[in-house]
Order: structure tokens, then sequence, then C-alpha cells
């Protein structure tokens, strides 16, 4: 039983066994945001090219625990942590335990490194572990999702009556002023392509367009967004949602799926909207109706920090963790050593003032 490393940039080579141990877990923890169709693009658009796949095999050769993993600073390895990727990229059998298997790896990698950091772990996917000699956990975010039982209605009502209220108001002006509001659900591979461009479009021509952060169908993000949920539609596994005022497109979401949950990766509105009107709650109001009724999925995720928008949607918040695995139990007080030194001198000096 051992690690066996090579080239991420050869994980094609190696999918087949990333998508089969993926395959192989139950559905609370087979995550779309690590199926091979998710991770492969990732590589391809982001990688810096010192990128390891890591796979470990049991007595009988059979695939365990994968993982992808790169050098983050001197004497120290993370999994491979892009700012498109919700989780970090380790993929492993619940039956396992984790804590041997990292420090296990961390013996395998090259250079005699000290710490092994994996990266924004969601506790649903993998426990958090216990702190210890040579493990330290540290909180990353809170994230939030809706659970998807019983009906919508049940749910509606439970939300705030500023939030209902005040969506009830919009479609009522939307009404009054004759503009029919509807929402399509794309899901067919041939469809990414021109969501990715539509979606481009509607945040290129806001603030983050602004900043030079949009997704667009020039950049490296957009390149990523079409290949990923191309390659995850076309297992079924991808749907994009627009909204629009009659023929105006005023909101999206990219999302991906899997056996029990949907997770919204992107969104984007037209900001040239009049502010009194929000298409995105709108749009989120109307496909949270259509996934309760549709009771195909459980859960749906949204993975990024909780906004305030977020606790008028959901009272469900879960924190995200890293974990830090250390060669030997003093190299892990050493870092928490350093770690509190640089906190404190971070923190600004304290002056007192006297009266005269």
């Amino acid at each position: 039983m051992s690690w066996q490393l090579g080239p991420a940039r050869e994980f094609a080579r190696h999918a087949e066994d990333w998508a089969r141990l993926h395959a192989s877990l139950d559905a609370r923890h087979a995550s779309s945001l690590l199926a091979a169709e998710f991770v492969a693009p990732l590589l391809e658009q982001f990688g810096r090219g010192d990128e390891l796949l890591a796979c470990w095999r049991d007595k009988s050769k059979t695939v365990r625990a994968m993982a992808i993993v790169r050098p983050s600073r001197r004497g120290a390895w993370s999994t491979f942590q892009p700012a498109q990727a919700p989780v970090g990229l380790w993929l492993q059998q619940t039956d396992i335990d984790t804590e041997p298997l990292a420090r296990s790896l961390l013996g395998a990698l090259p250079g005699f490194p000290l710490l092994l950091a994996l990266t924004q772990m969601d506790p649903m996917l993998l426990p958090r572990p216990a702190d210890g000699s040579c493990v330290r956990t540290l909180d990353y975010i809170d994230t939030a999702r809706v659970t998807l039982a019983g009906s919508f209605d049940d749910y509606w009502n439970a939300r705030g009556k500023n939030l209902r209220g005040n969506l009830k108001k919009q479609r009522a002006r939307l009404e009054r002023e004759g503009v029919d509001t509807r929402m399509v659900v794309e899901c067919r591979p041939a469809d990414m392509a021109a969501a990715v461009a539509d979606y481009g479009r509607l945040e290129t021509s806001g603030w983050k367009g602004g900043e030079g952060t949009a997704v667009s169908v020039e950049n490296v993000q957009g390149r990523y967004y079409r290949a990923m949920l191309e390659g995850m539609a076309a297992r079924g596994a991808a749907s994009v949602y627009r909204y629009y005022f009659a023929e105006q497109l005023v909101a999206m979401d990219l999302c991906v799926e899997d056996g029990e949950s949907i997770v919204v990766l992107k969104t984007a509105y037209d900001e040239s909207v009049a502010s009194n009107l929000s298409p995105t709650l709108l749009m989120r109001e109307q496909a949270c109706r259509s996934l309760f009724d549709g009771g195909r999925f459980l859960r749906l995720e949204f993975y990024g920090r909780v906004m305030d928008w977020h606790t008028r949607w959901t009272e469900e918040v879960r924190t995200m963790y890293h974990v830090n695995y250390y060669r030997w139990p003093g190299v892990g007080r050493l870092h928490t050593l350093l770690e509190a030194r640089s906190k404190a001198h971070s923190q600004p000096a304290h002056t007192t003032t006297t009266s005269p």
C-alpha cells in the first residue's frame, strides 16, 4: 500500500481511475466538484506545471485515494486550489482514515516537505479531524445550502416577510408594466458555449468587467467554464439557468449536479436593470420552486462565503476548513508559534492619551 506520484498534466491518462474512484463513493460523498470532468479543465487552464497526481492503491491494487497537490512554499505542499475550485482536490473512499493517508503522502512527496495542507475541505464530504500532535485544522469560510425537502410553499412561508414581500411587489410591478418574466434551463453540451458567452457579456458589462475579473470567451476563465460545463453536461451533470424580462436576459446561474445536489457555481445579472428590481432573487425564487417541485435533488449548494442574502434564503450554514499535516509534532508547534507571533506583530499598536 503506497502512493504513486506522476505529473498532473498527464491527468487524462489516469482520468478513468479518478472517475472509477469517484463513482465508487456513495451519493452523499460523490460531489460533482470532484468529478473528473470538473477537475481536468482546472489543470488544463490553471495548472502551473508543477502539480503532481497522487494515487494510493491497497494490497489488491485497487485505487482507494487520489489527490492533486503542488508545492505551496518552501518545505510545504498543498492540494491544488485554483479559485474556480470550491473544494480541495482530494478524493478518497470514506472508510479510510484520512490522517495516515495524508501523512504517508507527505512522506512520499519530493523535497522532504515538513507540511501537507488539505485546503477548502467540506465537512459533509470529509469529516473534520480532531487536532493532534501532527494535525491542525483551521476554519476557512461558512457556506450555505438549502435542503430541498417538503413543499416549496412550506419552505417559502418560512422565509422572512421582507424577502417574500419585496419579491411579491417586484413581480406585481413587472406585471403592471406588461413585462413577462421567464426562466429557461439548458442542459445539453451543445448549449454550453453560447451560455458561457452570454454569461461573460453579463459579467463584463458590470463591475467585474471594470476590474478585469469577469468571465469572457477570450480569457482563461471562459475557456475553463466552457470546457468544464460541456464535459459535465455530457454526463448529464450541468445546467444553466437563464432569466428574462421579456426578451432581455437579466440573470444567469452556472450549475453542476450530482446524485444528491445541485451547486450554483457562478451568478451574474444585468446591472443596467433598475436598482429596485432584483433579477437574481426573482430567478432564485423560481428556480427553488422548480427544484422543490422536481424532487430530483436533496440539496441546493452555494459554496461561496455566506453573504447577507444567503441568511435570508436559508438558516443552514456549515464551516469549511483547512487541515495541516506535519511530519513531526515539533513542526506543528513551531508553525503555531510563528503564526501567533506574526498575528501579534500585525496588530495595530494601542496608544493611550491623557487629558492635559
